[in-house]
């Protein structure tokens, strides 16, 4: 039992019900409680770019050869190719089943014109997704969190350190430890995943209702 409630999954459900109850019953908490679900997504928003940055440069920069990044490139793009797609129609079954959003009181809901950006989706064809990929700026692009950008200038990054050799060996060192770091962070970030998802739930039912 001890192991079950030390459980990350288990403290998840169990503060998503609490903030159920707490959005019910104390709904002006709404405010407070949106502010500690978004203080938690940032936190991880502020370390994803680059964890994404430093495990893409470490990976192909350890590529000796630089022939074998296409084998090994070709194998991750497959991979990526094969579980986003799972994952879309995994999403696609469950939204249907479960309809989300379904009886949604939508009067609390703020209201505006989105005429904006249907426009702007619709003046954007394939050509600008493609080239919106490189970014104009690295800096903008991590400080943005555009994570395709992002993951561009990361492959670059890596080609160009394993072509440099073993003087690129230091820099890769330098990188690994980094990364190590950050995924401690993220591992003190998940701990608080419990009160963010109270949080979530909480700001949810208090300001919309229990039929969300």
């Amino acid at each position: 039992m001890k192991r079950v409630v030390s459980h990350l999954t288990f403290q998840v459900l169990v503060a998503i019900v609490i903030g159920v109850l707490v959005g019910m019953n104390f709904p002006a908490f709404a405010p407070t409680a949106k502010l500690i679900s978004q203080t938690f997504i940032n936190m991880i928003k502020m370390v994803i770019a680059p964890i994404i940055f430093l495990t893409i440069v470490t990976g192909i920069g350890k590529v000796s050869d630089i022939r074998q990044f296409g084998r090994i490139g070709g194998k991750a793009l497959l991979y990526f190719i094969t579980v986003t797609t799972l994952a879309l129609f995994i999403g696609l079954v469950v939204g249907n089943l479960v309809k989300p959003g379904a009886g949604l009181d939508t009067a609390h809901l703020n209201k505006g014109d989105v005429s904006e950006y249907v426009e702007m989706s619709k003046e954007k064809t394939w050509v600008d997704h493609i080239t919106e990929i490189v970014p104009p700026n690295v800096l903008g692009a991590f400080a943005e969190g555009n994570l395709l950008q992002v993951l561009f200038f990361s492959i670059l990054f890596g080609i160009g350190i394993a072509q440099i050799g073993d003087s690129g060996q230091n820099l890769l060192k330098t990188f690994d430890k980094i990364l190590q770091v950050l995924f401690k962070i993220m591992a003190m970030i998940m701990v608080l995943a419990p009160l963010g998802a109270f949080g979530g739930m909480a700001y949810t039912v208090g300001k919309y209702g229990l039929g969300t």
